[in-house]
């Protein structure tokens, strides 16, 4: 038996149409990013998915924006609620098959994934807005001039950017898996310095757990750095 064969009705009316409509479409699937963080550490995908809402508000009513390292793209929709177009982009292309397959089942429009490595070249077209979280701590230092050169590159001037990456001052917390990963970790000043490197404004938050604050930086566990109106600079 099949779920759209299934009819059942709930003892609360209002409660029907969400019972209609998950035995009529079914499941919402998880990639294999958040699949791994919701059977290991269910509480930081909460973290997660705080995030995204951070750039979703910021961003909020963009015409088209980039991500950049969106994995298996699950918190890609909370984005795509205020603005018009999205496009995410990753190294990893099993990954990405995997969400153009999940997000076709869900008929998301509006959303477009491709592989790309943005220390390696710029897009090939133009952004009014871009986001990247829990990337910048994965690329080498020597490669994080290229990668925000080919990010701004790929941005009009009158951009907002957006960089999140755990504190440095919060690593001695990091699992052993994580700690492997990030070989480029910042503080509050290198973070502010990277982004108004590319950038004629720079506003620095602080998260922990999933609430973004301006509090004491050193005691942040994850930074938020928003740039905004893109620095004219030759590539």
């Amino acid at each position: 038996m099949t779920l759209k064969s299934v009819q059942l009705e709930t003892k609360e009316p209002a409660n029907q149409f969400q019972i209609d409509s998950y035995h009529s479409r079914g499941p919402v699937q998880m990639g294999p990013w958040t699949s791994h963080m919701w059977r290991d550490d269910p509480r930081h995908l909460g973290f997660l998915l705080a995030r995204y809402k951070f750039c979703a508000k910021i961003l909020s009513g963009r015409k088209k924006v980039l991500e950049i390292g969106c994995g298996d793209a699950f918190g890609i929709s909370v984005v795509k609620q205020t603005v018009l177009e999205i496009h995410g982009i990753d190294l990893e292309p099993l990954v990405l098959e995997d969400a153009k397959n999940r997000l076709q089942d869900e008929e998301q429009g509006g959303i477009t994934l491709s592989v790309h490595d943005m220390t390696a070249a710029t897009m090939n077209q133009q952004f009014d807005a871009a986001y990247s979280l829990d990337v910048i701590e994965h690329i080498p230092f020597l490669h994080e001039n290229k990668f925000m050169e080919n990010l701004s590159a790929s941005l009009s001037e009158h951009s907002i950017c957006i960089l999140g990456t755990p504190n440095i001052t919060a690593s001695r917390y990091a699992s052993r898996f994580a700690a492997e990963g990030h070989i480029n970790l910042k503080s509050s000043e290198t973070l502010y310095e990277l982004m108004s490197s590319y950038f004629h404004h720079c506003l620095l938050f602080s998260m922990n757990d999933e609430v973004v604050h301006t509090g004491f930086y050193p005691m942040a566990h994850y930074l938020l750095a928003v740039g905004i109106e893109l620095k004219q600079r030759e590539i």
